[in-house]
């Protein structure tokens, strides 16, 4: 309420949090709940091609940094929310008690800890990714309160789960057709900027993306990893000199020919991108580039070729199209698995109508039609950062354990009508067995020593961020290990 850049409790609260501090059992000391993307135990994913099976933990660093960290609750903002939630609910139901004992005893810093999975990491569906409880026995009602902001986090996981299950489709064709995985991290470039619901949505959604990707035209991602996160190196993702159809059409239709040629002489040292498809992308794949510019083209180098950009049609017909013409007019080489490719200079990017379903399209049409995925590159705009819901992955955050008149007691829900929304029991750990897969223990169980090191480490504590990880440790963390590349290809 205070400030958007930085609102802040007391004012979080969805689904009448506000209320609940009056609703559960007297005298409870201690609220423990738990996030996870829950897995799908009956099968309504028959109709989806892409089943997510793993999601890559990212985001939560931000909320913690932007949101939680230090003196988040004031006298101001006390008496504000007081205020609002009065004429919003017709009743003084606001816990001001309790944020006052939190502005006194804690100078305003939250009594709550969270241990948390490290960012990046790719965890199976259903287990625990982070859990949240209270320090304090006064304050059981916070666990629940900061539910709200924290679920948040199902946005940059699933740009970042869904844009690392398009890398493994690209990592896939690319081995497949050229034996190497040269550029994977240029191959899907980041063209959401203007298809999302606000600048914050861009900066993390764009960071999301970046955890796997190296190609951004989401400036804002940017910042965010180098505000949040930090990176050894300068910037974590670039961009190239790029077209836009204002900048062909301003030139008339009849000096299309012009325009190409005057932004190619513009950018000779780098990879320039044009879209040429204001008129006839056909017409200017054949003659423009493929006779009037040939020339001009040939010029250029493999570290700044011409990308020439389709924007229109059916994503799988075009592409194909325009590399058989393009295959025509400029002299095809066959690599080593025994696929076409264009000469150095020349690739294409499909930035149109680029989703995990058509991506998954085009590379298999261009397989069957022998050509190798070096040939091109994608861009995704909406699909990559804004068609996404919370329900894609699951994202639950529940609560599984109570003190209660000091005795503590395993809780959970168990819909008769829906066994998908089943919850976890107790104090949760996650343990990684000795084959490698994930187990989440329930009910306290995680002190079982043959389990292994529980892997939820603490993230937040008391209203300070006691661990974090830079942009290179997630990357590093989300990386395609081997055994996807073997499995992948078989």
């Amino acid at each position: 309420w205070d400030s958007l850049q930085k609102p802040q409790p007391p004012t979080h609260g969805e689904k009448n949090n506000v209320t609940h501090y009056k609703q559960y059992p007297p005298n409870t000391s201690k609220m423990y709940s738990y996030f996870e993307c829950r897995e799908k135990r009956t099968d309504s994913t028959k109709s989806r091609k892409v089943k997510y099976d793993q999601t890559v933990f990212y985001g939560l660093q931000y909320i913690l940094h932007k949101y939680l960290k230090g003196k988040v609750v004031t006298p101001e903002k006390i008496q504000e929310a007081k205020e609002v939630y009065r004429e919003h609910f017709q009743d003084d139901v606001f816990n001001e008690k309790g944020w006052n004992y939190i502005l006194e005893k804690y100078d305003g810093h939250l009594p709550i800890e969270i241990k948390a999975v490290p960012e990046g990491s790719v965890i199976p569906r259903g287990n625990v990714l982070f859990t949240v409880e209270n320090t304090d026995p006064e304050c059981y009602w916070l666990t629940n309160w900061v539910e709200t902001i924290l679920v948040q986090i199902w946005y940059p996981i699933t740009v970042a789960t869904n844009s690392r299950e398009q890398k493994k489709i690209l990592a896939k064709y690319l081995l497949e057709t050229s034996g190497s995985l040269e550029g994977l991290e240029y191959k899907l470039h980041d063209f959401g900027y203007r298809g999302v619901s606000s600048q914050e949505t861009a900066g993390i959604g764009a960071s999301a993306h970046l955890v796997n990707f190296k190609g951004t035209d989401t400036v804002a991602g940017i910042g965010v990893i180098k505000k949040y996160y930090g990176t050894k190196d300068p910037v974590p993702g670039f961009s190239v000199p790029a077209a836009e159809h204002s900048t062909i059409t301003a030139w008339g239709k009849d000096h299309e020919k012009d325009a190409f040629e005057h932004i190619v002489k513009q950018f000779p040292n780098v990879p320039v991108s044009i879209v040429s498809d204001s008129y006839d992308i056909y017409n200017a794949c054949e003659k423009i580039w493929g006779e009037d510019l040939r020339a001009l083209i040939e010029t250029r180098s493999a570290d700044a070729p011409l990308v020439i950009r389709p924007d229109s049609g059916n994503p799988l017909d075009t592409v194909l199209k325009v590399l058989e013409i393009l295959g025509k007019k400029f002299p095809v080489q066959e690599n080593s698995k025994g696929y076409k490719v264009l000469p150095p200079y020349i690739r294409v990017i499909q930035g149109d109508g680029v989703d995990i379903n058509t991506l998954q399209e085009i590379v298999e049409g261009m397989k069957q039609h022998r050509w190798s995925i070096e040939n091109i590159a994608f861009g995704s705009g909406g699909a990559l950062l804004q068609k996404l819901t919370r329900d894609l992955l699951n994202c639950s955050f529940k609560c599984s354990y109570v003190v209660t008149n000091g005795l503590g007691v395993n809780v959970f829900k168990d819909p008769v009508a829906d066994p998908n929304k089943r919850s976890k029991k107790g104090r949760l750990s996650l343990h990684r067995k000795a084959n490698g897969d994930f187990v989440t223990l329930e009910e306290g169980k995680g002190d079982l020593e043959e389990c292994g090191e529980d892997l939820l480490h603490t993230v937040f504590y008391n209203g300070e961020i006691v661990k974090t990880y830079t942009f290179d440790d997630v990357r590093d963390n989300a990386k395609l290990k081997e055994g996807e590349l073997e499995e992948l290809l078989h």
